[in-house]
């Protein structure tokens, strides 16, 4: 008997991408489950076309939350956790039914990505060594509930990786990269709030400076020609919104 799988997925405005996430999952999953941040585009409408997804709505408060609560719908204890803008392929579909059905060294996976910008791989520009643990037993990992943004997965297991990549189309349009970036700002000031960091000229003007540098300059970025001068420079708005935001809780606070 081949083990159970259930595919999660958290989901917010993903019209463009939630098809076709379903129709590579339901390629290994035996149970879809879809929690929505009450999407206002058809995410919601295309899910519910497919009776084989467990389709719930939560308003979001952060992605580890998010997270757990999916993860505390599964019924089985293996899981995927990937991305609705994550591609994977037909032999990386073929892969993850392999590990579930072997006799496993780990309890845990990671998935490295290749990057896309409008349909372009991303080959440096900060993104070559990115990975993420996508595949699991929920009986040996959780999302750890103090971060709010780039949430961490922590694990009682060594853990494996997937030999095959995905394909990672997270560069689609410059303004919208910029709105998801400036989302994950706004958490992490709420992050650094609750740790007590105060903003100064070091994090407004340096911290932006250098990850500029860091992006296009030490890891390669340039190699990447006008996408990589633009992916550095939206992460460094990103940074300096950061603080923005940071210290307008600060003075929200001191204005009650």
């Amino acid at each position: 008997m081949s083990t159970k799988i259930s595919a999660l997925l958290i989901a917010y405005n993903e019209e463009k991408n939630i098809q076709r996430y379903i129709d590579q999952v339901k390629k290994y999953a035996d149970e879809i489950i879809i929690v929505d941040s009450y999407s206002t585009d058809k995410t919601v409408e295309i899910a519910k076309r497919n009776k084989n997804v467990t389709f719930i709505q939560r308003e979001f408060d952060n992605f580890t939350n998010q997270r757990n609560y999916a993860l505390s719908l599964a019924k089985n204890d293996w899981v995927t956790f990937f991305d609705a803008d994550e591609e994977l392929s037909n032999k990386m579909i073929e892969e993850i039914i392999t590990i579930v059905n072997s006799k496993n060294q780990f309890d845990a996976y990671y998935a490295h990505h290749d990057f896309y910008f409008n349909n372009k791989r991303i080959r440096f520009s900060g993104q070559q060594t990115v990975k993420a643990v996508r595949l699991f037993r929920k009986s040996k990992c959780k999302y750890l509930p103090h971060l709010k943004v780039h949430e961490l997965l922590s694990c009682d297991t060594k853990i494996g990786s997937i030999k095959h990549k995905i394909k990672h189309h997270t560069f689609i349009d410059n303004i919208l990269y910029l709105n998801k970036l400036n989302h994950y700002s706004k958490l992490r000031a709420e992050e650094l709030y609750l740790k007590k960091t105060k903003p100064t000229f070091y994090h407004f003007k340096v911290k932006p400076l250098y990850r500029f540098l860091n992006y296009y300059i030490l890891r390669l970025g340039f190699l990447d020609g006008i996408k990589g001068f633009t992916i550095a420079k939206l992460h460094a708005i990103s940074v300096a919104n950061r603080y923005k935001y940071l210290n307008e809780i600060y003075k929200k606070e001191q204005s009650k």
